[in-house]
């Protein structure tokens, strides 16, 4: 008995993976992630949402727990683990919330700030690099393309308005 190929079904939707947007970003953010990740994880022993913990507390200073979620993109459970996990390196401190008894304000310590300011030139150089075959108005356009995006993708899951 002789196997039989297998033929593929014919896409009958209209939907090309490859040309599809939203799989195209995941894509190439799930790319560029990585590689990012694999530098701090080496170097210095963090993963992508501490990272990210590390620079949105460096640039807007301290901040609870929600306010992390939104201005992160992360959902509690990472933020909360990325956190501990900082706190745990005495890279992050807590403390109590003055206008909220049951939540509390984390902030980057010395050391986490000194760590900062070692990774981000690291960070703008991978972002020179990954740029560099582009235009400083095509990155441009792409910075705004991408936050349209985000803003549409907000919309649409009822997160925001239009005017928001």
């Amino acid at each position: 008995m002789t196997a039989q190929p297998r033929t593929m079904p014919a896409d009958t939707t209209g939907l090309q993976l490859d040309a599809y947007l939203p799989y195209r970003l995941s894509v190439a953010s799930n790319a560029v992630s990585r590689l990012i990740a694999r530098a701090y994880e080496d170097r210095f022993g963090l993963s992508i949402p501490q990272w990210r913990l590390t620079c949105v507390l460096a640039e807007d200073g301290p901040m609870n727990q929600s306010a992390l979620v939104s201005r992160t993109g992360m959902d509690k459970v990472t933020v909360s683990r990325a956190a501990q996990g900082l706190a745990k390196r005495r890279l992050l401190v807590r403390s109590e919330n003055d206008l909220d008894g049951r939540s509390h304000v984390v902030a980057l310590s010395p050391e986490g700030l000194r760590l900062h300011a070692e990774i981000a030139p690291l960070a703008l150089a991978y972002e020179a690099a990954l740029i560099s075959g582009l235009d400083p108005s095509e990155v441009a356009l792409l910075k705004r393309l991408l936050l349209r995006l985000q803003g549409a993708a907000g919309v649409l899951a009822g997160e925001r308005t239009e005017a928001s």
